[in-house]
């Protein structure tokens, strides 16, 4: 029987290489990485990246280890426009986003999920740490934490559609991330203790300001701290060097802690408040993905995260619209942030996400 053709996607680390390495076992396996950026375009060292030309580099060689093709694909203006583009709007605009939901989006589940099928491959795979099923009863593929929750990305994975979910395998979401290094080793492989990459390969050091005025050329003036009930408290460095739920780096002494509650891009205002005042019971969502069920127009209990690194909290979301819908949590959750995306499960089961907008969350 002729064996099944899968496309991996290398990006020079270990979790890929590894998720390469299982699937031989059971299917015909090339290798593929997507050239985003040079290091140079962006200024960025080779401990903080990837998919940059030193971490195509390790995925050639982890190819080579293993025996298998290996293919470069230029997505560099894709990237540009579907992830920095965006990243950058969205913080002008007064959000704070998660660029990897818009890679996996735009770039791994679509250009280079095109690209295998181009190449008549019958799957793409990744080294993500989640897992899937399918459910007979619906029909439909199911997306699931990956076994160790604390290396879960399930959150950056929630835009998936249907035929992305079916034309995709993760080979390590069993695993934990002990458990592929060592795989890595045993195999021989160079990446074996290769750190992982920064959530936000592209911006050097994490100063997001500086990415955004240096790539935008646009320059965002200083403005007023702000109260809660308006009374100004001195003045803010220019609006996008602040996040909601930020203490350190306001360069303000008001005798007390001080966190960004909310933003006002129009006034360009930045308004602090106690601890206290970030916490909130209710989250909304726009631009809903339903996933591995189909749109319901029920209330219905579940566990939902408002950022990446949180425990999903037991909630009960109220569906608005389609693509809408609102979750009110049985405790309040501290820095509910536009931008962010608020994804819903039901115990390992990924059942939607969207983006949480500014209008109704301020």
């Amino acid at each position: 029987m002729e064996r099944k053709k899968v496309l991996v996607a290398m990006s020079g680390g270990v979790d890929s290489s590894v998720a390469a390495a299982l699937l031989m076992k059971e299917y015909e396996v090339i290798g593929a990485t997507m050239k985003l950026f040079t290091n140079d375009d962006i200024s960025l060292s080779r401990d903080k990246t990837c998919c940059s030309l030193d971490d195509v580099e390790d995925a050639r060689l982890a190819a080579f280890k293993l025996g298998i093709a290996h293919y470069v694909f230029q997505f560099g203006e894709r990237f540009r426009e579907c992830v920095i583009d965006r990243f950058n709007n969205a913080y002008i605009n007064g959000l704070t986003p998660n660029p990897c939901i818009d890679c996996n989006r735009f770039l791994k589940f679509d250009a280079l999920l095109n690209r295998a099928l181009e190449l008549r491959q019958d799957y793409i795979a990744t080294g993500h740490y989640v897992r899937r099923s399918f459910d007979e009863e619906t029909g439909r593929y199911r997306l699931l934490k990956g076994r160790d929750e604390s290396k879960d990305q399930s959150y950056v994975l929630y835009g998936m559609t249907q035929e992305q979910l079916s034309r995709t395998l993760f080979p390590i979401g069993e695993l934990t991330k002990e458990e592929t290094r060592s795989v890595a080793s045993s195999l021989g492989l160079m990446n074996a203790g290769k750190p992982d990459s920064q959530d936000i390969c592209f911006v050097p050091d994490g100063d997001y300001a500086a990415f955004i005025e240096g790539f935008t050329g646009k320059h965002f003036p200083k403005g007023s701290f702000i109260d809660s009930s308006g009374r100004v408290l001195g003045e803010h460095s220019g609006i996008i060097r602040y996040t909601i739920g930020q203490r350190k780096g306001l360069g303000i002494a008001l005798g007390k802690p001080a966190y960004v509650i909310s933003k006002d891009i129009a006034a360009n205002t930045v308004t602090l408040g106690s601890n206290e005042e970030l916490f909130s019971d209710t989250a909304f969502a726009d631009d809903v993905n339903w996933l591995s069920i189909p749109f319901t127009e029920q209330p219905m209990r579940v566990e939902a995260k408002v950022r990446y690194n949180m425990k999903a909290q037991p909630a009960t979301l109220y569906p608005l619209s389609e693509s809408s819908i609102k979750v009110v949590f049985d405790s309040p959750q501290r820095a509910v942030t536009p931008g962010q995306a608020l994804v819903c499960y039901s115990g390992e089961v990924l059942l939607c996400g969207g983006t949480i907008p500014l209008e109704k969350n301020k």
